[in-house]
Formats: structure tokens, sequence, C-alpha cells
């Protein structure tokens, strides 16, 4: 029975879990997101939130359990500058999953994983008014300018529709 065992193994052992999830926290760091698959950014959530919210503290002791967790230097300066710099006054919520679609060797959900505050094209969306397409509403508005001015460009020139030439 699998009572209360709620994270999922990935299919590994729980030493090649934890440096999976290890190296994956670590490339997200540096680059800002990484493509994977839609388990694998579930639980590199799951890991990677914590860790950030322990950088937002800049002292020793946080520096020190970050390291133990991901035990690469360069990783451990961009978290605790320019990401904690850029998730200050954020209560949370410092990932982001935009789901790609199925990959086509093995059909397998692809996603983005990205850290929220690092994507330019995101803010500028957020600003936007999304308009909503309907079929009746948004083509016979678009097209009505249109043929009322090839309506009235038409009599003007000659009489080539049956109804002008009734007239």
């Amino acid at each position: 029975m699998r009572h209360n065992k709620k994270f999922n193994h990935l299919g590994r052992t729980a030493s090649h879990r934890s440096a999976m999830l290890a190296n994956m926290a670590i490339s997200l760091i540096e680059h800002k997101r990484i493509t994977t698959t839609v388990a694998k950014a579930k639980e590199l959530k799951k890991y990677v939130e914590p860790l950030i919210t322990k950088a937002k503290d800049d002292s020793t002791n946080s520096r020190r359990v970050v390291f133990s967790y991901l035990q690469n230097k360069e990783a451990i300066k961009k978290l605790f500058g320019e990401v904690a710099q850029a998730v200050g006054d954020r209560p949370g919520g410092y990932t982001r999953i935009i789901k790609l679609g199925t990959r086509q060797g093995d059909a397998a959900q692809v996603c983005f994983i990205e850290l929220v505050d690092f994507d330019p094209d995101m803010a500028k969306d957020a600003g936007k008014k999304k308009t909503r397409r309907s079929r009746r509403g948004g083509a016979a508005k678009a097209e009505a300018p249109v043929a009322e001015e090839a309506k009235a460009e038409a009599p003007a020139e000659a009489p080539a529709t049956e109804e002008a030439k009734a007239e």
C-alpha cells in the first residue's frame, strides 16, 4: 500500500533523484528557464522554491544550507545575488510551469519551467488587454468597412452588379 507516500519517485533511486533535482535546480538558476517533462518540473518546483525562500535571507547559515543542496558556488552566487534581489518582495510562487505539448519520441508531456520575474515577455503581456474572438462579432465587423468601401467605389465606376443594372 502507498499510504502517505506523496512525492513522485520519477522511476529513480533516491541518490539518482536527488542528484538530478540538484542539477536541474542549478540549470534553472543559471539559465532562468529550462525545458523538461511536466512530472520533473513539478518535482523541481517543490525542490527549488524553498531554496529561493532561504536565499532571501542572506546569512552564512542560509548559504551553507543551500550549498548542501546544490554544491555549486556559481549557482549560489547567482541565487543569493540577482535571483534574491528580483524575488525579494514576492511571498512565494517563484517559478512558473508552461506546458508545451507532447514530445515526438515517447509522447511525454513537455513544459518550460522558469523563474517568474526573469521573463520580460510575460511582463509585456500582463499590461495588454486580451480581446475575445468570436465568429459572428469579430469577422463581420472587420469585413464591414471593407465591403462598404467596395460598394461605394463600384457604382461610381460602372454598374457591374445586377442591382446596379436594374436601376
